[in-house]
């Protein structure tokens, strides 16, 4: 049970029902939202995200046998059989599909089934082939804050795109730091992260820099759609100053910890100021 659960990534759902979570009450028209809704949204977002996490690890296990931060997994250790991995991914997959259809609302169950496709069947396989399949993965990355926002809402509106926005830009200075800090695993992978083919790093720190600006002057946007206020817009500036210093000149495995640890810190910190300062 314990090999299964990892499975399902526990560490990266949470962060993912956090999304929807947050996406869900800035789309709520009520103070409070509905609790018995977003508790089926936070089901079912469950459950497609840990299928498709567990059938990601299924179509990666040979790939992850030769990378030294996964070869202890479940599947390439042997602990797992195959087969019984990849049902399991897609009964939580389909299941979380219907859930959300059922019990959330159609609009919400069609982004959940977009999401599991797109990252299995664009994501995955193109992560051996291109260094572009990190701008591919940002797009159902980002998905689970407009699912949230979807599911309050029953419809994709503006501000359900901006939060989208935000999110998806966040993606690139985080996943550019871990490839830095991990190049030497996943060029033994055979994965074609940007720093495995450019190792001097020039275009890695381009995109972060130009990826991470981007992101401040979204991150605004909510104050100046109405969604958030003042408290917000200040708050969220300054996290974007600071998380743009740590991202600039990122040369060293150490700074590129430094970038993880603060893109870590950076998301809960935006996301609880737009709780917090809901207009």
């Amino acid at each position: 049970m314990k090999d299964y659960l990892e499975l399902t990534k526990p560490n990266v759902t949470w962060l993912i029902l956090m999304s929807t979570a947050v996406g869900f009450y800035l789309g709520s028209p009520h103070p409070l939202g509905s609790w018995l809704l977003l508790l089926h949204a936070c089901v079912g977002t469950a459950l497609v995200a840990s299928g498709t996490a567990a059938l990601n690890q299924w179509m990666e296990r040979e790939v992850d046998g030769k990378m030294r931060r996964t070869e202890k997994r479940p599947l390439p250790a042997g602990r797992l059989d195959p087969a019984r991995a990849f049902w399991f991914g897609v009964a939580l997959s389909v299941a979380g599909v219907v859930y959300l259809a059922a019990a959330v609302n159609g609009l919400t169950g069609f982004l959940g089934a977009f999401t599991c496709l797109t990252y299995l069947l664009c994501y995955t396989p193109l992560k051996k082939r291109t260094p572009h399949a990190t701008l591919v993965g940002a797009f159902p990355g980002a998905m689970p804050i407009l699912m949230g926002y979807a599911a309050a809402t029953g419809r994709l509106t503006l501000e359900g795109w901006v939060l989208y926005g935000i999110l998806f830009l966040w993606q690139f200075p985080h996943f550019l730091s871990i490839a830095t800090l991990y190049r030497e695993d996943y060029e033994r992978g055979g994965i074609v992260m940007l720093p495995v083919v450019e190792p001097d790093g020039a275009a890695t720190r381009r995109q972060i820099v130009g990826y991470t600006v981007a992101l401040l002057v979204v991150s605004v946007l909510p104050t100046l759609l109405g969604l958030s206020g003042a408290v917000y817009f200040c708050g969220t500036l300054a996290l974007g100053l600071a998380f743009l210093y740590f991202g600039l000149g990122v040369r060293t495995r150490l700074q590129a910890r430094r970038l993880l640890q603060a893109s870590v810190i950076y998301l809960p910190l935006v996301y609880t100021l737009m709780v917090l300062d809901k207009r």
